[in-house]
């Protein structure tokens, strides 16, 4: 191990080699871990530059100092995010440009000028001539992707962005279901998507299939938060997964796919990239490693669930939008079989209480919200419907009991 001195601390270099790969049609060599923006920063909220403490910027330095050091030169962030874009125009620009890839967000607008201005307002702040990525932040709806796409629409002012030489390539982001994705990426006018898919949620392959159609690059967001709160799981996970982590299982999980380019790595601190990169050794032998851990956890979630209901479950559920009320059945079935099949109770207590909370980024209500006999015809086509009532609201008395909100709403 070779140590490099920073101004604050001493950090180490680990000896091994990133991976990289083709990011789609940008034809970028993005690193199969990209250092996410959204958890270093000071504010969710824009602040002045002499408000940020000190501490809190040279901890941000040198998390994106470690971040490059071990190979991950992708740097991500969003509008949305408060103070980060400013703080990294405190650093990035004494970067030698070459040596990394900048990607900042911004959400769409029904008033597209409205966009322009907080595009604006981003590249401001982040102080580059250029960003390498664009994402439109949050294409979550049908409204959203009109607001988006149609002629005067805010990718069109994206456009004009990109032909002055201030973006290199345009892709999304999204936290929508799985036919919004699909839709977005078959219009063919996106380079790359930001979206959600790890072990515990696997619903938008389709979206991938049909990103890897269009030769777009892959980026899975909050692998480790989203998809479990990996770095504080329960006991019974941790053993599931053994010998690796929960984190480097799902990490490997997600890249023994090779339609999936990058994963987003939201560091807090330098240190926390020190986990995830255990991945990069077991590529190559991800076919030998995964399947015993794959079998445990099926067979573990079966003796728990039952096998019917645990192969079963997911067939014919209404969506979000044919439910009275507007009330998400697959999530609230889904977060309960994660608490009662690996004890993934707080996870699941943390995702149940932004219900009626999150707007389009986590859509749906409580069970407490809604009327259970007035779902009932709703459920005509599952082969549970006459058991779902109840074991929604075993749900409910399993989850329920608090309000949560989204990061940048608190």
């Amino acid at each position: 191990m070779v140590w490099f001195s920073h101004p604050s601390f001493l950090v180490p270099r680990l000896f091994f080699s990133m991976l990289y790969r083709r990011f789609g049609r940008t034809n970028l060599q993005m690193p199969v871990f990209s250092c996410g923006g959204m958890r270093y920063q000071y504010k969710w909220q824009d602040v002045q530059l002499q408000d940020v403490p000190a501490d809190n910027q040279a901890n941000l330095e040198a998390t994106i100092r470690r971040s490059l050091e071990l190979g991950i030169d992708h740097i991500e962030t969003a509008r949305g995010y408060g103070s980060s874009e400013m703080q990294l125009g405190q650093i990035v620009p004494h970067l030698p440009r070459e040596t990394f890839i900048f990607q900042t967000k911004v959400s769409p607008k029904a008033d597209p000028n409205e966009f322009r201005a907080n595009l604006e307002q981003s590249l401001a702040y982040v102080n580059l001539e250029y960003v390498d990525l664009l994402g439109i932040h949050g294409i979550n709806t049908p409204e959203i992707l009109n607001w988006t796409i149609r002629p005067g629409g805010c990718l069109d002012v994206a456009r004009e962005f990109q032909k002055q030489g201030r973006v290199r390539f345009i892709g999304f982001s999204t936290h929508g279901p799985t036919d919004v994705i699909v839709n977005t990426c078959e219009t063919g006018q996106f380079d790359y998507v930001n979206l959600h898919w790890y072990y515990i949620n696997q619903r938008n392959w389709a979206a991938i299939e049909a990103a890897t159609r269009q030769d777009m690059g892959v980026f899975i967001i909050s692998p480790s938060d989203k998809g479990g709160m990996l770095y504080n799981p329960p006991r019974r996970l941790v053993e599931l997964c053994a010998p690796l982590s929960p984190i480097v299982f799902n990490d490997l999980f997600c890249l023994s796919h090779s339609q999936v380019h990058t994963l987003s790595v939201g560091a807090a601190h330098p240190q926390d990239f020190d986990e995830h990169v255990k991945t990069v050794g077991l590529l190559d032998r991800a076919d030998e490693v995964l399947p015993p851990i794959l079998q445990r956890l099926e067979q573990a979630a079966i003796e728990r669930l039952g096998e019917d209901w645990y192969k079963t479950w997911q067939v014919g559920l209404p969506s979000i939008q044919e439910t009275p009320g507007q009330f998400n059945v697959h999530t609230v079935l889904w977060l309960r079989n994660l608490a009662i099949a690996y004890d993934m109770t707080e996870f699941a207590k943390a995702r149940y209480a932004m219900l009626n909370n999150a707007s389009h980024w986590f859509p749906g209500v409580k069970v407490n919200q809604i009327d259970l006999a007035a779902l009932q015809p709703f459920l005509r086509h599952s082969p549970h419907a006459d058991k779902i009532p109840a074991i929604l609201q075993e749900a409910h008395d399993l989850l329920g009991g608090q309000e949560g909100k989204r990061l940048s709403q608190a």
